[in-house]
């Protein structure tokens, strides 16, 4: 199988007893076999905190200096001028209470964020058990529940992203493509990391960053050595 194998080639570069420092692993990113596609870089730190608990979650976004280099698509909930204005800033889609039957009947998801000033939550929320699991229910801590929809399209668009814990503590997030190259990535994850740093809970105890780890869409994890 030629996944099997690149995966195989690509793994034998890495040595998984060693910490990298983020440079050195970016470098070695650049030095395994392609894939047919450009790969999604992506981070995994695992935190010293209990997600169980709501004074240890950690949650923010974070603008990315080059961007993902995916196009993200965005669904705003809005209506009379604040639809128009979110037309305009260049919105996707852009609609109220007629969206609701074609998500819940249709299962549209035909977009990566939604967005809606905080006069249609009300309606939003019915759509609660379905964007919810999906991770696209908007939230004022993201800065997708605003009536500055022009600036939250324009963030979303130009690279902002997400970070939030899992059930196991673990921060999973996108950073880039393998074609950034080296230095652009490195900037990406700076910028992501000082966020989680700084996003430390004051509950926090112990060591905060557990282990830090990057891999390709296709290729094997690499730990960094971040402390």
């Amino acid at each position: 199988m030629k996944t099997g194998k690149r995966y195989a080639e690509s793994a034998k570069l890495v040595d998984k007893n060693k910490e990298y420092e983020i440079k050195e692993a970016l470098d070695l990113i650049e030095k395994m076999p392609k894939a047919k596609f450009d790969e999604t870089v992506e981070l995994h730190v695992k935190l010293g905190v209990d997600s169980k608990h709501a004074d240890q979650q950690v949650r923010g976004t974070v603008v990315l200096p080059n961007g993902t280099g995916k196009t993200q698509k965005v669904l705003v909930f809005a209506k009379g001028p604040k639809a128009e204005e979110a037309t305009k800033a260049g919105a996707d889609y852009v609609g109220a209470d007629e969206l609701i039957p074609k998500i819940q009947n249709e299962n549209w998801f035909d977009y990566d964020v939604v967005v809606a000033t905080p006069d249609m939550m009300g309606v939003v929320g019915r759509l609660g058990k379905v964007l919810g699991p999906k991770g696209l229910m908007p939230n004022p801590k993201s800065g997708t529940v605003t009536m500055d929809v022009t600036k939250a399209i324009s963030e979303i668009k130009s690279g902002k992203v997400e970070y939030r814990l899992d059930k196991t503590n673990i921060i999973h997030i996108s950073f880039g493509k393998v074609s950034f190259g080296a230095d652009k990535l490195a900037e990406n994850y700076e910028t992501i990391i000082n966020a989680i740093i700084k996003a430390k809970p004051a509950a926090a105890k112990g060591q905060y960053i557990k282990s830090v780890a990057i891999t390709t869409t296709m290729g094997p994890g690499i730990y960094i050595n971040q402390k």
